[in-house]
């Protein structure tokens, strides 16, 4: 079944080019992501400005909705082609960091990088309801979410061997040139896109539409908040991950083979996730991902290393359903007209609440056992899986006002 629904998507022109698009730029921002921290710490040895690079390729999610706009202002695949094509010309201008005192330029790229890439993922997902039809999202976000994984495990030691080589500056063309390469794929489209209605509101009211759109369907309300519920407690169990590894007694090394486990785990999900979500339906889909998460948190608490393995796989298996299911309902369940704005201010409410999570971990972890946190954080999970679980009846019942 699973190689049946992918072979569907694949057959589909438009759905290859948009994950050919998807796969290349994927390589050179995860290669980028990492090399940026290594390049600042290198030319001012400092931890926390090598870290403010995270901050700035994450910080413009916040204004996502605002961001979402644009997606609904224009034709989605032009505006991809060009958003791709900006994105290729701002890394030009890291070749001019050089020294400290240069600085400013890498973080300037990196704030208008991430506001790009804020615009590129509501493009996205607006247009991919018309290239593949509102039946295949979950299979395509399920593949984009695999081939964005995939990436991971790859690109950064391809960018770090890049970077000893060539430097900096050799990543960041690198990376130019894979956004180069996406816009050609997303200028092959031939997705048949009719021009957007001109609209007299302001930009505030535009914004807030997709908002109240999110809101106002319980549906989807119900998977956007417990997906960002969900990244809450995985952005404090993540700040844990250190202090799960020398429970184990094993060198902070080794919190790369729990990535790369989670990371197998996520692939393979993406693959099944399609089938998987017809076959339970998207809320159970998403419900059952959070349990394999609280599973995976209670199994970092024990020390014992093939309990940690089983952990990390179950995270990488549970997390991004959630993340599939939530953004899958959006598709589907939103008009075109208003699937940018609805998209981005998704994406804000579901990625968001990390940090906040990595805030408070890093906070806790200082404080508490992780050993006693993490089983507590397991419970969190079951508990906000618990909704999405119920039937649909179920569900309908305990939504519908008493009288």
């Amino acid at each position: 079944m699973t190689s049946t629904t992918t072979g569907r998507v694949l057959a589909n022109r438009d759905a290859r080019l948009c994950l050919g698009a998807v796969l290349v730029s994927g390589f050179g921002s995860s290669a980028m992501w990492l090399v940026s921290g290594i390049w600042v710490k290198e030319l001012t040895g400092s931890d926390g400005l090598a870290a403010l690079c995270a901050f700035a390729l994450w910080a413009p999610t916040l204004i996502g909705p605002l961001l979402g706009t644009l997606a609904d202002r224009t034709r989605r695949g032009p505006l991809l082609v060009r958003t791709n094509l900006a994105l290729a010309a701002l890394l030009t201008a890291l070749l001019l960091v050089d020294t400290a005192g240069t600085l400013w330029i890498l973080f300037a790229a990196l704030l208008l990088y991430g506001a790009c890439g804020a615009v590129t993922d509501a493009a996205e997902a607006a247009l991919l309801p018309q290239a593949v039809g509102k039946d295949l999202t979950g299979d395509f976000n399920g593949l984009r979410m695999a081939a964005n994984e995939g990436m991971k495990l790859v690109a950064p030691l391809a960018g770090a061997g890049v970077y000893a080589v060539y430097g900096g500056a050799g990543v960041a063309l690198l990376d130019a040139a894979t956004f180069v390469l996406a816009a050609g794929m997303f200028a092959l489209l031939r997705v048949h896109e009719s021009a957007p209605t001109p609209v007299r509101s302001d930009w505030r009211a535009r914004t807030a539409e997709g908002t109240r759109h999110l809101w106002g369907n319980a549906r989807l309300r119900a998977l956007v908040v417990a997906a960002g519920l969900t990244m809450l407690t995985s952005g404090i169990s993540g700040a844990m991950l250190y202090a799960v590894v020398a429970g184990l007694g094993r060198s902070p090394a080794y919190a790369g083979v729990l990535y790369v486990v989670q990371g197998a785990g996520s692939v393979a999900l993406g693959i099944a996730s399609g089938p998987l979500m017809r076959r339970v339906g998207i809320r159970r889909f998403a419900g059952t991902g959070i349990v394999l998460t609280a599973l995976a948190a209670a199994l970092h608490a024990l020390p014992y290393n093939a309990a940690a393995l089983a952990g990390s796989l179950a995270n990488g298996i549970g997390l991004p359903c959630v993340l599939i299911a939530g953004m899958t309902a959006v598709q589907r369940e939103t008009p075109v007209a208003l699937l940018g704005r609805a998209a981005a201010t998704a994406n804000t409410m579901m990625f968001t609440p990390t940090a906040l999570g990595i805030a408070l971990g890093a906070a806790l972890v200082e404080t508490v056992d992780y050993g006693l946190l993490l089983p507590v954080l397991a419970g969190a999970r079951l508990l906000i899986a618990a909704p999405l679980l119920k039937s649909p009846s179920e569900a309908a019942t305990s939504q519908r006002p008493s009288a």
